[in-house]
């Protein structure tokens, strides 16, 4: 059961089906997370609290295959409506895209007329939460870095990306490679009065 505690802060982690999110909360606070056998099954979302700092992982949104439409979309409500609802303890917000394949997916979208599900996510993240942090997880499978620029330009931030490392932060999680993320996550996690942050990324017991 979650502990509510006066002055809760709270990070979220957001991001579609299947592009790591949970891998990299994982990594970044070195706990476990439940998954749903199938990802986008994932109803209830999974926390991590440590004294007054709570993080959240929220289930994976947008379209998954043999999944019902009105289940999608009751996801995507559930997400949009839980970071409305907590927007006053929300201090931060880390948006988890896979950078193999970011660029693909959006475009596909744009071709249909549509803004790609997570760029309104980011532009949703940004107006409502007061620091969002890209993760573009599975760098791995990249083999040219140059598309980390077309990330950037589908986000809404001028190429080339390294003028927006302190949003778009290049990782792989599988691999542990998440150094980058955790470092300005926890500095600015510090410096926003939050005395707790550093037990938190020593992978304090506090998984609920």
């Amino acid at each position: 059961m979650l502990t509510m505690v006066s002055g809760l802060r709270e990070v979220v982690f957001a991001g579609r089906s299947n592009v790591g999110k949970s891998t990299l909360f994982s990594s970044l606070l070195k706990t476990n997370v439940r998954k749903g056998k199938k990802p986008g099954t994932t109803l209830k979302p999974n926390t991590f609290q440590v004294g007054k700092i709570l993080f959240t992982d929220l289930p994976g949104f947008g379209y998954v295959r043999g999944v019902g439409k009105d289940f999608n979309e009751k996801i995507k409500d559930f997400v949009v409506h839980y970071i409305e609802s907590n927007a006053s303890r929300i201090v931060a917000a880390v948006e988890v895209i896979d950078a193999s394949s970011f660029v693909e997916i959006a475009e596909r979208w744009e071709s249909r007329g549509y803004i790609p599900i997570e760029v309104e996510m980011f532009e949703f993240l940004d107006e409502i939460t007061p620091r969002v942090f890209v993760a573009a997880n599975k760098m791995d499978k990249v083999e040219d870095a140059r598309l980390l620029d077309r990330i950037a330009e589908k986000l809404g931030m001028q190429p080339p990306w390294e003028n927006w490392k302190h949003v778009i932060y290049p990782v792989s999680a599988k691999r542990g490679e998440v150094d980058n993320l955790k470092r300005d996550l926890k500095h600015y996690l510090i410096s926003s009065g939050i005395k707790d942050a550093p037990k938190a990324f020593r992978g304090s017991s506090g998984y609920r």
